[in-house]
């Protein structure tokens, strides 16, 4: 491949992603609502329900020429939309130049569309919706078959680890507090990681993401000063733990050794 080619697909998969972003913006606000459709109606302002014409719905490029607010009636648009579109650009960026054009493009593409979906939409309503995590487990599982990375030994064994270590958490923290401190969105969540990255991941997804949701959560219990009744979701870092790894195998599998994450088989 030359370099003119390399460069041209590097912005093809950035304009790929900020699309997909766009559309990953309507599931984020219409999937935790109940019985709403993320295909109909078309989009429109949440205000005034006018019609977004095509030209005002370019990823990114409309939001700064329309200055953050409606055509029609002036209403402000949320910097999320944007950002959204962004981060899913440079997402498709970075599998890029990870993985070129090859089946692991794609499968890594469509996990971290997944992951960013949960991530606001978590962040948001602390829930994680199974129509996102539920479809995820099984495709992943589905896909390890064509995965370069993970073989579908690893990724079975992903699923049903992934869910059995969250679903001993939680039960074990039920049984101690009398309540419940983990929903059964993050153990669905885990399980599709587990599908996707295979078992060897699971330890530092784990560790990560307990690490910066502790970190998080005595900020949390600070300014809200609930003590340990204060709630924050686990989905996000769960979501940044399992692209960091996506990212960063090789390092992260030097840093903890290899009793701990021997490679993939």
């Amino acid at each position: 491949m030359t370099a003119s080619q390399l460069t041209l697909l590097t912005y093809f998969s950035a304009l790929l992603g900020a699309v997909i972003g766009s559309f990953l913006n309507v599931v984020i606000l219409r999937l935790p609502k109940e019985d709403a459709s993320i295909a109909f109606p078309a989009s429109h302002c949440p205000g005034c329900q006018t019609p977004i014409a095509w030209y005002d719905n370019i990823p990114i490029v409309s939001f700064l020429f329309l200055r953050a607010r409606c055509r029609s009636c002036g209403m402000k648009i949320s910097w999320q939309y944007p950002l959204v579109e962004a981060v899913m650009a440079l997402l498709a960026v970075a599998l890029f130049r990870q993985f070129g054009p090859t089946w692991a493009f794609g499968i890594y593409f469509l996990f971290c569309a997944a992951l960013l979906a949960i991530f606001v939409i978590d962040l948001h309503h602390q829930i994680i919706p199974d129509v996102i995590s539920l479809p995820g487990i099984a495709i992943g599982f589905a896909l390890s078959f064509v995965n370069p990375l993970v073989n579908w030994q690893s990724a079975a064994i992903g699923i049903l680890v992934g869910g059995g270590i969250l679903y001993l958490i939680a039960a074990g923290y039920y049984l101690f507090a009398k309540r419940e401190g983990m929903g059964g969105g993050d153990i669905k969540l885990l399980a599709m990681i587990g599908a996707f990255l295979g078992w060897q991941a699971l330890p530092f997804v784990l560790f990560a993401s307990s690490i910066l949701g502790s970190i998080i959560g005595i900020g949390a219990m600070l300014k809200q000063k609930k003590g340990g009744k204060t709630v924050i979701p686990y989905g996000p870092f769960l979501a940044v733990a399992a692209v960091t790894y996506l990212f960063f195998q090789p390092e992260i599998k030097q840093l903890f050794g290899t009793i701990f994450l021997p490679p993939h088989s």
